[in-house]
């Protein structure tokens, strides 16, 4: 297994990717206010109103999309756009796996689209193109020609100050659901139907857990004479697929950060006693004695999806957020959600997910676009609260149906379809532009059935055991991310392939001391004074 953590990470992307496609759209077409824009370009423009443009006009823009997604071209929600506002995009879609690094390709070749869709760019990201222009500032476009965004801007000045950079410009919008369902990502499951089939109590233990597993792996639970039972899959340190949530029962919830407040201090998990104690226990008890499956190192999520699906049931007990969408609706009765363990010295946490305020990078637009107006006008339309909820959850006639106060009301799924994968097929989802805020839900939508599932699972499984802080979305100085992308990218790479190794080849006791030293030289110190330094300040703003 040592093969698997030699190239210092986990998940390896595979070959490189040419995107097709000219800079800029090359139409022409420009809008009043515009230095650039001809008379025929500005008579084209409607300055509010629909359509937007009197005569068809072409965006360029690229967007990552989900394994069951089809390109974005295809969906509904997009055509309809297309056919109310005169603006037509000519999408560029991306797997999502390999986004990142395409992106990144983009950004350096210069071959620029007119806008990154559902972007995901970073803070070091929108600061730093944001300076050398290759995104243009937002705020008077805003101001002029997105009367949605601004009035959500001014109803919302907290969403304001979250999404403007420190030079003052706004270089990228938000994107939101204001519920309060990633406190904890890491859902943690179990199949109930074995453990009443082996005799076995719903585990409240961290060693009751691992007996569990152990009886999976030996005693034949799906009796089909075969020992193909997986008594744990996880995807190593992945949005809502990691064990991360386990390491609570040490002491000291771990994330994918790394990094958790406790009274105020910034700790760093992955040099903490607690941290090696739970790699200690994870190697010794489970992955010894396979009762971790081996793939949880390397698989991609479609692999992952399909171990809940085989002819015979397989999977034993697995991290997600939604039972149905890894097992399938039919055998999602066999399953069970587990609270957090009780660890070894009586402990029993779990962390509360960093963040929680907008994603501030979901729209950017390039220098390349001609017509940033037109562009800014077509995105603003998807702050509109109604069309917001349709571009995360899925479009009306297809997702919702209005009820008769005009409230969008979820429309029963396609028999055998989970609500996770119907909704990637019809919608861009949580990642897209668009702001859905506490006073939306129950007003404007109702929260999707399997949202109001999980929020009543936090609360009964999780939030009586959730850490009080967590780290904030803090919007650092530009001189502040620089030193932050110089050192943490490579740190946390070499953390999580260590994770990785101590749990499948152990050691972390003999090899603890020259992990430290490595750290230190990589920068921790440095990156953890960063850290406290912005939490002070944050935390000082909140009180004036």
């Amino acid at each position: 297994m040592k093969s698997l953590f030699k190239n210092a990470g986990i998940l390896a992307v595979a070959g490189a990717f040419a995107l097709s496609g000219c800079s800029g759209n090359g139409n022409g077409n420009g809008a009043a206010g515009n230095p650039s824009a001809s008379p025929e370009q500005e008579a084209n423009f409607n300055a509010s109103g629909l359509p937007i443009v009197k005569q068809p006009v072409s965006l360029r823009m690229v967007a990552p999309k989900a394994a069951l997604a089809p390109e974005f071209s295809e969906m509904d929600i997009f055509k309809r756009l297309e056919q109310e506002t005169n603006v037509k995009i000519e999408w560029e879609n991306i797997p999502d796996t390999d986004y990142t690094e395409k992106k990144n390709l983009l950004l350096a070749s210069g071959d620029l689209p007119d806008a990154f869709y559902a972007a995901g760019f970073t803070d070091y990201e929108l600061i730093n193109y944001g300076k050398d222009g290759t995104l243009i500032p937002l705020e008077d476009l805003i101001d002029q020609y997105a009367p949605n965004l601004k009035a959500l801007l001014e109803r919302r000045p907290d969403i304001k100050s979250s999404i403007t950079a420190p030079d003052g410009h706004i270089y990228g919008l938000p994107s939101w659901e204001e519920n309060n369902l990633g406190t904890n990502p890491f859902f943690h499951v179990i199949n109930k139907s074995w453990l009443d089939k082996l005799g076995l109590k719903v585990p409240q233990t961290l060693d009751e857990y691992t007996n569990a597993l152990l009886a999976f792996k030996t005693q034949d639970p799906n009796g089909n004479g075969k020992q193909d039972e997986i008594p744990l899959s996880f995807m190593h340190m992945q949005w809502c697929m990691d064990i991360a949530g386990l390491f609570g029962a040490f002491g000291l919830p771990d994330n994918l950060e790394h990094r958790v407040v406790r009274d105020g201090k910034v700790i760093f998990t992955a040099t903490q006693p607690e941290y090696k104690e739970a790699l200690n226990y994870f190697h010794e008890k489970w992955y010894k004695q396979g009762l971790i499956d081996p793939e949880s190192f390397t698989q991609d999520a479609a692999q992952y999806l399909a171990k809940g699906k085989t002819a015979d049931e397989t999977l034993g007990s697995f991290v997600w957020w939604e039972i149905e969408e890894v097992v399938g609706t039919d055998r999602a009765k066999d399953y069970v959600l587990l609270s957090p363990l009780k660890g070894p010295n009586g402990d029993q946490t779990i962390g509360r997910a960093n963040g929680g305020g907008p994603g501030r990078g979901s729209f950017v637009i390039t220098k390349a676009d001609k017509q940033p107006e037109v562009t800014m006008r077509w995105v603003d339309q998807q702050y509109e609260p109604y069309m917001a909820a349709q571009i995360h959850w899925g479009p009306l006639d297809v997702v919702y149906k209005k009820d008769e106060n005009g409230k969008l009301v979820n429309l029963p799924l396609p028999e055998g379809t989970s609500a996770g994968e119907f909704r990637q097929k019809v919608a861009p989802g949580s990642g897209a532009p668009g702001v859905i805020t506490f006073d939306d839900f129950g007003k404007v939508v109702d929260m999707e059935p399997r949202a109001q599932q999980r929020a009543k699972d936090l609360e009964q499984y999780y939030n009586p055991y959730m850490e009080k802080e967590n780290y904030p979305s803090i919007f650092f100085e530009p001189e502040e991310l620089d030193t932050i992308n110089k050192i943490e990218p490579e740190l946390i790479k070499y953390v999580n392939t260590q994770r990785g190794r101590f749990i499948v080849d152990g050691g972390a006791d003999e090899e603890w001391d020259n992990y430290l030293k490595t750290l230190d030289k990589m920068g921790l110190k440095e990156l953890m004074d960063i850290y406290q330094k912005g939490l002070d300040r944050y935390n000082a703003n909140l009180k004036k």
